[in-house]
Protein backbone atom coordinates (compact mmCIF):
# COMPACT_ATOMS: atom_id res chain seq x y z
CA UNK A 1 0.00 0.00 0.00
CA UNK A 2 2.66 2.28 0.91
CA UNK A 3 5.20 1.38 -1.81
CA UNK A 4 2.61 1.96 -4.46
CA UNK A 5 1.41 5.23 -3.41
CA UNK A 6 4.50 6.42 -3.62
CA UNK A 7 4.78 4.81 -7.37
CA UNK A 8 1.93 6.81 -8.29
CA UNK A 9 3.09 9.96 -6.86
CA UNK A 10 6.10 9.54 -8.43
CA UNK A 11 4.54 8.54 -11.83
CA UNK A 12 2.47 11.74 -11.68
CA UNK A 13 5.65 13.63 -11.92
CA UNK A 14 6.03 13.01 -15.45
CA UNK A 15 2.89 14.12 -17.25
CA UNK A 16 0.84 15.91 -14.93
CA UNK A 17 1.91 20.04 -15.76
CA UNK A 18 0.05 21.24 -13.06
CA UNK A 19 1.90 18.31 -10.69
CA UNK A 20 5.39 19.43 -11.39
CA UNK A 21 4.48 23.36 -11.79
CA UNK A 22 3.91 22.64 -7.36
CA UNK A 23 7.05 20.73 -7.27
CA UNK A 24 9.22 23.20 -8.74
CA UNK A 25 7.78 25.77 -6.67
CA UNK A 26 8.19 23.97 -3.60
CA UNK A 27 11.81 22.99 -4.59
CA UNK A 28 12.84 26.46 -4.74
CA UNK A 29 11.29 27.44 -1.78
CA UNK A 30 13.52 24.73 -0.28
CA UNK A 31 16.34 25.66 -1.98
CA UNK A 32 15.59 29.36 -0.64
CA UNK A 33 14.84 28.46 3.35
CA UNK A 34 17.90 26.25 3.29
CA UNK A 35 19.44 29.69 1.91
CA UNK A 36 18.99 31.71 4.71
CA UNK A 37 19.82 29.26 7.57
CA UNK A 38 22.93 28.97 5.77
CA UNK A 39 23.55 32.79 5.20
CA UNK A 40 22.47 32.87 8.68
CA UNK A 41 25.17 30.32 9.83
CA UNK A 42 27.97 31.95 7.99
CA UNK A 43 26.62 35.94 10.11
CA UNK A 44 26.86 33.63 13.05
CA UNK A 45 30.11 32.72 12.14
CA UNK A 46 31.71 35.93 10.93
CA UNK A 47 30.61 37.75 14.08
CA UNK A 48 31.95 34.72 16.54
CA UNK A 49 34.72 34.31 15.19
CA UNK A 50 37.47 36.83 16.10
CA UNK A 51 39.27 39.33 13.12
CA UNK A 52 42.82 38.41 14.78
CA UNK A 53 44.04 35.43 16.13
CA UNK A 54 47.47 35.09 18.13
CA UNK A 55 48.73 31.77 18.79
CA UNK A 56 51.91 30.91 21.49
CA UNK A 57 54.82 30.20 18.70
CA UNK A 58 53.24 30.79 15.80
CA UNK A 59 52.24 34.49 16.37
CA UNK A 60 49.12 35.83 14.55
CA UNK A 61 46.80 33.53 12.28
CA UNK A 62 45.00 35.43 9.34
CA UNK A 63 43.81 32.51 7.70
CA UNK A 64 40.66 31.68 10.17
CA UNK A 65 37.89 33.69 8.68
CA UNK A 66 38.75 31.80 5.57
CA UNK A 67 39.29 28.31 7.09
CA UNK A 68 35.80 28.59 8.82
CA UNK A 69 34.13 29.92 6.14
CA UNK A 70 34.61 26.80 3.87
CA UNK A 71 34.63 24.35 7.18
CA UNK A 72 30.79 26.29 7.21
CA UNK A 73 30.42 24.57 3.91
CA UNK A 74 30.65 21.16 4.85
CA UNK A 75 28.93 21.72 8.26
CA UNK A 76 25.94 23.21 6.25
CA UNK A 77 25.73 19.79 3.93
CA UNK A 78 25.59 18.04 7.55
CA UNK A 79 23.26 20.62 9.10
CA UNK A 80 20.76 20.30 6.10
CA UNK A 81 19.88 16.72 6.87
CA UNK A 82 18.36 18.09 10.40
CA UNK A 83 16.87 21.18 8.71
CA UNK A 84 14.95 19.53 6.25
CA UNK A 85 12.75 18.00 8.65
CA UNK A 86 11.26 21.67 9.70
CA UNK A 87 11.49 22.73 6.08
CA UNK A 88 9.60 19.78 4.67
CA UNK A 89 7.36 20.42 7.36
CA UNK A 90 6.85 23.99 6.14
CA UNK A 91 6.75 22.91 2.35
CA UNK A 92 3.97 20.39 2.94
CA UNK A 93 1.89 22.57 5.04
CA UNK A 94 1.76 25.61 2.05
CA UNK A 95 1.42 23.63 -0.74
CA UNK A 96 -0.56 20.31 0.50
CA UNK A 97 -4.18 21.09 -0.87
CA UNK A 98 -2.64 22.07 -4.73
CA UNK A 99 -0.58 18.46 -4.34
CA UNK A 100 -3.52 16.87 -3.17
CA UNK A 101 -6.10 18.33 -5.44
CA UNK A 102 -4.14 17.83 -7.92
CA UNK A 103 -3.84 13.65 -7.23
CA UNK A 104 -7.82 13.85 -6.25
CA UNK A 105 -8.24 15.43 -9.98
CA UNK A 106 -5.95 12.21 -11.75
CA UNK A 107 -6.76 9.06 -9.50
CA UNK A 108 -9.86 10.25 -7.99
CA UNK A 109 -11.88 12.32 -9.97
CA UNK A 110 -15.37 11.08 -8.78
CA UNK A 111 -14.99 12.59 -5.71
CA UNK A 112 -16.61 15.86 -4.22
CA UNK A 113 -14.96 19.32 -3.47
CA UNK A 114 -12.53 18.74 -0.73
CA UNK A 115 -13.21 20.57 2.49
CA UNK A 116 -11.72 23.72 2.69
CA UNK A 117 -9.22 24.38 6.23
CA UNK A 118 -9.42 27.59 7.28
CA UNK A 119 -6.14 30.01 6.54
CA UNK A 120 -5.58 30.44 10.39
CA UNK A 121 -6.10 27.31 11.69
CA UNK A 122 -3.59 26.06 8.65
CA UNK A 123 -0.98 28.77 10.30
CA UNK A 124 -1.98 27.89 13.57
CA UNK A 125 -1.26 23.93 12.89
CA UNK A 126 1.78 24.22 10.87
CA UNK A 127 3.74 27.04 13.94
CA UNK A 128 2.48 24.83 16.74
CA UNK A 129 3.33 21.33 15.00
CA UNK A 130 6.56 22.90 13.93
CA UNK A 131 7.32 24.06 17.56
CA UNK A 132 7.37 20.66 17.88
CA UNK A 133 9.36 19.19 15.66
CA UNK A 134 11.90 21.50 16.48
CA UNK A 135 12.34 20.93 19.85
CA UNK A 136 11.82 16.66 19.56
CA UNK A 137 14.97 16.87 17.26
CA UNK A 138 16.93 19.70 19.75
CA UNK A 139 16.31 17.11 22.60
CA UNK A 140 17.42 13.80 20.58
CA UNK A 141 20.81 15.72 20.85
CA UNK A 142 21.17 14.51 23.69
CA UNK A 143 20.82 11.21 22.54
CA UNK A 144 22.97 11.00 19.80
CA UNK A 145 25.50 11.83 22.00
CA UNK A 146 25.07 9.07 24.71
CA UNK A 147 24.39 6.54 22.06
CA UNK A 148 25.87 7.19 18.66
CA UNK A 149 25.82 4.72 16.99
CA UNK A 150 22.38 4.29 17.20
CA UNK A 151 21.55 8.26 16.54
CA UNK A 152 20.60 7.45 12.98
CA UNK A 153 17.80 5.14 13.80
CA UNK A 154 16.67 7.22 16.56
CA UNK A 155 16.42 10.10 13.69
CA UNK A 156 14.63 8.13 11.43
CA UNK A 157 12.21 6.96 13.64
CA UNK A 158 11.62 9.95 15.93
CA UNK A 159 10.87 12.24 12.43
CA UNK A 160 9.61 9.36 10.66
CA UNK A 161 6.81 9.22 13.86
CA UNK A 162 6.03 12.90 13.73
CA UNK A 163 6.25 13.77 10.22
CA UNK A 164 4.20 10.43 9.09
CA UNK A 165 1.50 12.53 11.46
CA UNK A 166 1.68 15.83 10.33
CA UNK A 167 1.63 14.22 6.38
CA UNK A 168 -1.52 12.09 6.86
CA UNK A 169 -3.63 14.93 9.27
CA UNK A 170 -3.43 17.82 6.48
CA UNK A 171 -4.05 15.09 3.97
CA UNK A 172 -7.04 13.40 5.68
CA UNK A 173 -8.47 16.76 7.04
CA UNK A 174 -9.43 18.00 3.52
CA UNK A 175 -12.17 15.05 3.68
CA UNK A 176 -13.07 14.00 6.66
CA UNK A 177 -12.64 17.03 9.12
CA UNK A 178 -9.83 17.31 11.83
CA UNK A 179 -11.39 14.75 14.75
CA UNK A 180 -11.84 12.30 11.95
CA UNK A 181 -8.63 12.58 10.81
CA UNK A 182 -7.23 11.89 14.14
CA UNK A 183 -9.16 9.06 15.09
CA UNK A 184 -8.03 7.63 11.77
CA UNK A 185 -4.28 8.23 12.46
CA UNK A 186 -4.92 6.68 16.05
CA UNK A 187 -6.49 3.15 13.87
CA UNK A 188 -3.37 3.46 11.55
CA UNK A 189 -0.75 4.28 13.70
CA UNK A 190 1.38 1.80 12.24
CA UNK A 191 0.96 1.83 8.98
CA UNK A 192 1.78 5.66 9.34
CA UNK A 193 4.76 5.72 11.27
CA UNK A 194 5.98 3.25 8.61
CA UNK A 195 5.49 5.38 5.81
CA UNK A 196 6.76 8.38 7.59
CA UNK A 197 9.70 6.87 8.48
CA UNK A 198 9.97 5.55 4.94
CA UNK A 199 9.85 9.61 4.04
CA UNK A 200 12.37 10.41 6.54
CA UNK A 201 15.09 8.08 4.68
CA UNK A 202 15.84 9.83 1.98
CA UNK A 203 15.62 13.48 3.68
CA UNK A 204 18.67 12.90 5.15
CA UNK A 205 20.06 12.44 1.64
CA UNK A 206 21.94 16.18 0.61
CA UNK A 207 19.74 16.87 -2.74
CA UNK A 208 17.84 14.08 -2.88
CA UNK A 209 15.87 15.05 -0.06
CA UNK A 210 14.75 18.58 -1.84
CA UNK A 211 11.71 16.24 -3.45
CA UNK A 212 10.56 14.50 -0.83
CA UNK A 213 8.15 17.30 0.87
CA UNK A 214 5.83 17.43 -2.53
CA UNK A 215 6.14 13.58 -3.03
CA UNK A 216 5.57 12.80 0.85
CA UNK A 217 2.38 15.38 0.48
CA UNK A 218 1.50 13.19 -2.91
CA UNK A 219 2.34 10.13 -1.29
CA UNK A 220 0.52 10.67 2.01
CA UNK A 221 -2.58 11.31 -0.44
CA UNK A 222 -2.95 8.13 -1.51
CA UNK A 223 -2.45 6.97 1.71
CA UNK A 224 -5.53 8.07 3.19
CA UNK A 225 -7.40 7.40 0.16
CA UNK A 226 -6.11 3.54 0.20
CA UNK A 227 -7.17 3.19 3.86
CA UNK A 228 -10.56 5.07 3.95
CA UNK A 229 -11.66 2.78 1.69
CA UNK A 230 -10.79 -0.20 3.39
CA UNK A 231 -12.66 1.40 6.40
CA UNK A 232 -15.96 -1.16 6.91
CA UNK A 233 -18.76 0.67 5.91
CA UNK A 234 -21.41 2.02 8.89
Amino acid sequence: MILTSFLKAVGQLGDDRRFRRVLWLGLALTVALLFVFYAGFLWLVAWASPEQLTLPLVGEVRWIDDLLGAGSILLMLVLSVFLMVPVASAITSLFLEQVAQAVEDRHYPALPPAKKIPFFDQVRDTLGFMAVLIGANLAAFVLYVLVTPLAPLIFWAMNGYLLGREYFTLAAMRRVGREQAILMRRRHGATIWIAGTLMALPLSVPLVNLLIPILGAATFTHLFHSLQARAPSG
